[in-house]
C-alpha cells in the first residue's frame, strides 16, 4: 500500500509538471513578439559593440578580450561575457542585426519566465503570471531586449542569481547557495559594479529565510562570498595581470586595468559625475571649470540653456533649441533640465536628482508607470501576509519574499535618485522589483479589499493604488495624447468607487478587471512602440516619438552613435593604396571606425577608444607603426584627446587631396546588416576641413614602443584631455518629437564619416 501511494504521488508531481499555464505560454509569446519582431531591420544595432562583435568573430584572441578591432589594438568599454554570447550568435548566423540582438531578446522572455517561477511557488499563479506580464510591458524592458547592449543579459543573470537563491533556501544545499553568489560574479563581468546592487538584498533574504542556525547561516554565506569574489575577479585579474604587449589596451581605463575600469568609469564616477576617459566628461559635458562659472550639474535645479559652455566652446546640445523633452527644456512641469553627458558628447536628460527622480517625466515613461501601485501592494502586502498570531517581527514567508524584492527595488531607486551620470535605458534595473510588486500587490490589495469593512483604512488600498497610478500615468501621456488623460483618470476613478460601493461579488471582479486595464494601457501602448519602430538602437528606448522619426539602427533620436555611415568613396580610396598595412586607416574614436570594421572585416585603429579620449597608445609607439609600414592613413573626425600625436600628424604627414575621398553621399548599408539608409532630424552643417590648430588638453609622455603595434601599458595622459565638440544647427521639432522621457537627440555623423573630416597621408613622413 505504502508503495502504490508513493507510486500515486510520484506520478502526481510528473503531471503536474507537464501541465503548462498557459497563460504563462501566452505571456511569453507576447514577450517574444515585443522584443523579437522586426529584430530583421536592426541594422548594424548599437554600432559600437557589433564592430566588436565582427571582430571576436575573427579570432578567439579577439574574442577572449572583447576586442573592438580585429588586429586587437582596444577592447569596448565593459567586459565581454555579453558579447560571448552574441558574437557566438554572430558566428552561427554570420554578422546580422538580429544575430547580434538575437541573444538580448532569448534573455529577455527568460528573464519573464524567472519571475514568474520566483513568484509563483508563494504567491500563487495569479500573481505571478501579473509580475510575468507587468515585466513584459515595462518600455524599457522592450527596448533593451531590441539592441546589442548588455542591460538584458545582465537582468537575465540577476534573475537567475535570485532563482537559485530560492532553491538554496528550499532545498538547503549550499551548492544552490554557491551558484547563485557565483552567478553574480558573471553578472558583474556583464556590467560590473551594477550587479552588485542586489547584493544586500541577497543577503538580508537569506539570513531572514533560511531555516537553519545562525553559525549554519554564517558559514554557508561566508563560501558564497568566495565563491563571488572568484567568479568576480578572475577574469579582470586574469586580463590586468596579462602583460600590456600581449593583449588589447583596455578601453575606458585610465591605466589598462579592468579593475580600475570597473571602479572608476564604471564605478565611482557614474554617481560622481566626473570627468572621464570615455565618455568626455559626465554632468551634460561640462568639466569642473563650466560647473563654478554657473553651468550647474544634473539634478541641481538649475536650467540649462542652449550654448552651454564645453570645454570653453560654445555648443548646441543635440536636438535644438526648446525641443520637448531634450536636455535644454521641457514641458511645464516636468524637469526640463539637461541631463549627464552622454558618450559621443551628447547629453541626455535623467531629471533633477533627488528622492522622486524617478517619477519624473525624465525618466518615468522608460519604467515606473506601475510604481505607485507596486509601493501601495508592498505596503499592503507587509500587512496583509502578516501572520497575526505572532508579533510583528515574526515574518512569514510571503513577507520576507517582498524585502528580497525591497531590498532590490531601494538600493537601485537610491543610486538613480543621486547618480550624476547613467544613461536612461539602465532604468531596466528596476523593472524586477517594481514588476514583481505589482503582482504580487494586486494579491495583497484584494485581500484586504475583500476582508475589511469600509470603516477600514485597509479597505481604500486597493482604489487609492489604481487611482494614484492612473494619476502618474496620466501626466506622462498628457504630452502626446491630452484626451487620453483624461480617459485614464475617469475609468480608473469610475471602477475604484464602482468597487467601493457596490456589493462584492462577479460585480467587484469585472471592476477590478476594468481598473487593472485602466492602468496596463498606456504601459503596454509604450512598450508596443518599439516594436512598432523597428527600433534596436544604441540609446534604447520606448515612446510615441518613436513613430514620427526615420530609424535605422538610430531609431527615435536614439543618439550616441550617430548615423553609422560608411563613407564609400574614402573606404575605396584607402582600400586601394592599404598594401601591406596592418590597418585599413587609423581615427581619433570609435564612433568613426565602427562602421568601416562593420562593413570590412578589417583593422581600424580607434586611437583614443570610445569617445577618442582613452590614453591607449603613445606618441612614440604610433611612429613605430608608421615607421615599420603597418599604419599608412590617418582619418581625423575632430575627435581626440591625443593633442600630441594630433600635431606630430598634422605637422609631418601629407594631406590627400579631398577629391580623392570626400563624398556629400554615404551609405548605411553593411554585410550582411540589414536595414534601410539612416536619416536624422537634426541636419548638421556642412563643416570645414580641420585645419591646424590642436585641440586643448595635455599631451602624454612618450612612452616605450611595442611589437606589433599594439598598445602600451599605463601610457601617462591626463584625463583633462577634450574633443572639440561639432557645431550643429537643428530644426524645431513637432509636438510629437521626444518628450523628456526619451531624453536623447539625434546626433550629426560620426566625426563627419569623411564628409567633412580630413584624410592624412602617413606614409610619406619616413620616405
Amino acid at each position: 500500500m505504502a508503495a502504490n501511494k508513493y507510486m500515486e504521488n510520484t506520478q502526481s508531481k510528473k503531471q503536474s509538471r507537464l501541465r503548462f499555464d498557459w497563460i504563462l505560454v501566452a505571456i511569453l509569446v507576447l514577450a517574444l513578439f515585443l522584443y523579437g519582431w522586426q529584430i530583421w531591420k536592426a541594422g548594424s544595432a548599437n554600432a559600437f559593440y557589433t564592430a566588436a562583435i565582427k571582430s571576436m568573430t575573427e579570432s578567439f584572441h579577439n574574442f577572449w578580450y572583447g576586442s573592438f578591432d580585429p588586429a586587437g589594438y582596444i577592447t569596448v568599454d565593459k567586459p565581454p561575457v555579453a558579447l560571448w554570447f552574441m558574437a557566438i550568435s554572430a558566428k552561427i548566423f554570420g554578422v546580422h542585426g538580429w544575430s547580434v540582438v538575437l541573444p538580448s531578446v532569448l534573455f529577455g522572455v527568460g528573464s519573464v519566465y524567472l519571475m514568474y517561477r520566483i513568484i509563483q511557488p508563494y504567491f500563487g499563479k495569479n500573481a505571478a503570471r501579473l509580475s510575468a506580464l507587468a515585466l513584459t510591458l515595462t518600455p524599457i524592458v522592450v527596448a533593451d531586449s531590441r539592441t546589442n547592449n548588455m542591460d538584458a543579459t545582465l537582468v537575465f543573470f540577476l534573475m537567475l542569481a535570485l532563482y537559485f537563491l530560492e532553491k538554496a533556501i528550499g532545498s538547503r544545499k549550499i551548492w544552490s547557495l554557491l551558484i547563485s553568489f557565483a552567478l553574480i560574479g558573471i553578472a558583474f563581468n556583464v556590467k560590473m559594479l551594477q550587479a552588485f546592487m542586489i547584493l544586500p538584498a541577497m543577503y538580508l533574504f537569506y539570513w531572514l529565510a533560511a531555516n537553519e542556525t545562525w553559525k549554519r547561516k554564517i558559514s554557508k554565506l561566508v563560501f558564497a562570498t568566495v565563491s563571488l569574489l572568484v567568479f568576480t575577479l578572475a577574469y579582470p585579474i586574469s586580463v590586468d595581470m596579462t602583460s600590456a604587449s600581449s593583449r588589447p589596451y583596455v578601453g575606458g581605463s585610465e591605466t589598462n586595468s579592468l579593475l580600475e575600469l570597473a571602479f572608476g568609469y564604471n564605478g565611482s564616477e557614474r554617481l560622481l559625475g566626473q570627468t572621464t576617459g570615455t565618455g568626455g566628461t559626465f554632468g551634460a559635458g561640462m568639466n569642473s571649470k563650466t560647473q563654478k562659472k554657473g553651468g550647474g550639474m544634473p539634478g541641481s535645479g538649475s536650467k540649462q540653456p542652449t550654448g552651454t559652455k564645453h570645454n570653453g566652446k560654445s555648443m548646441t546640445p543635440p536636438g535644438g533649441k526648446n525641443m520637448k523633452g531634450q536636455p535644454n527644456g521641457g514641458k511645464k512641469g516636468g524637469p526640463g533640465k539637461m541631463g549627464a553627458g552622454g558618450g559621443g558628447g551628447g547629453a541626455f536628460n535623467i531629471g533633477t536628482a533627488g528622492p522622486f527622480r524617478l517619477f519624473q517625466s525624465a525618466l518615468g515613461p522608460e519604467v515606473s508607470w506601475l510604481l505607485p501601485f507596486a509601493l501601495f501592494g508592498l505596503i499592503g502586502g507587509l500587512v496583509y501576509f502578516r501572520d497575526r498570531r505572532k508579533r510583528w517581527f515574526n515574518l512569514t514567508t510571503k513577507q520576507k519574499q517582498l524585502i528580497l524584492w525591497t531590498g532590490w527595488l531601494v538600493p537601485v531607486y537610491g543610486f538613480f535618485s543621486i547618480a550624476s551620470f547613467f544613461h536612461p535605458y539602465y532604468m531596466i534595473m528596476l523593472a524586477p522589483p517594481i514588476a514583481a510588486l505589482f503582482g504580487t500587490g494586486v494579491s495583497a490589495l484584494v485581500g484586504l479589499f475583500r476582508n475589511n469593512l469600509r470603516t477600514n483604512w485597509k479597505f481604500y488600498l486597493l482604489p487609492a493604488a489604481i487611482i494614484a497610478t492612473a494619476a502618474l500615468q496620466s501626466w506622462y501621456v498628457y504630452s502626446y495624447y491630452p484626451w487620453l488623460t483624461w480617459i485614464i483618470l475617469i475609468a480608473a476613478i469610475v471602477f475604484s468607487i464602482g468597487m467601493a460601493i457596490l456589493p462584492r461579488g462577479k460585480a467587484f471582479q469585472t471592476l477590478l478587471v476594468g481598473g487593472m486595464l485602466s492602468i496596463m494601457a498606456a504601459p503596454a501602448w509604450w512598450s508596443l512602440t518599439p516594436t512598432i519602430a523597428a527600433e534596436s538602437a544604441m540609446i534604447p528606448t520606448a515612446g510615441p516619438s518613436l513613430l514620427t522619426s526615420s530609424s535605422s539602427g538610430m531609431p527615435g533620436g536614439g543618439g550616441g552613435m550617430g548615423n553609422n555611415s560608411v563613407n564609400t568613396k574614402l573606404l575605396n580610396y584607402v582600400e586601394k593604396n592599404q598594401g601591406s598595412a596592418k590597418y585599413l586607416f587609423a581615427t581619433s574614436d570609435s564612433t568613426t571606425a565602427a562602421p568601416y570594421i562593420i562593413k570590412t572585416g578589417k583593422a581600424v585603429m580607434a586611437m583614443g577608444g570610445f569617445n577618442g579620449t582613452d590614453p591607449a597608445i603613445t606618441l612614440t609607439q604610433f611612429k613605430k607603426l608608421v615607421k615599420d609600414g603597418n599604419l599608412k592613413y590617418f582619418y581625423y573626425s575632430g575627435k581626440s584627446g591625443n593633442t600630441k600625436i594630433i600635431n606630430w600628424i598634422k605637422k609631418h604627414a601629407t594631406k590627400v587631396k579631398t577629391s580623392l575621398y570626400q563624398s556629400s553621399n554615404s551609405t548605411s548599408s553593411q554585410p550582411g546588416m540589414a536595414g534601410p539608409g539612416t536619416t536624422s532630424s537634426t541636419k548638421s552643417t556642412k563643416g570645414k576641413a580641420p585645419t591646424g590648430k590642436t585641440t586643448s588638453g595635455k599631451a602624454p609622455a612618450a612612452g616605450k614602443g611595442r611589437p606589433s603595434g599594439k598598445p602600451g601599458s599605463k601610457p601617462s595622459m591626463s584625463r583633462k584631455s577634450k574633443m572639440k565638440p561639432n557645431k550643429t544647427t537643428s530644426k524645431t521639432p513637432s509636438k510629437s518629437t521626444h518628450k523628456s522621457s526619451q531624453g536623447q537627440g539625434n546626433m550629426q555623423g560620426p566625426g563627419g564619416m569623411g564628409s567633412t573630416g580630413v584624410l592624412y597621408d602617413l606614409s610619406s613622413i619616413y620616405k
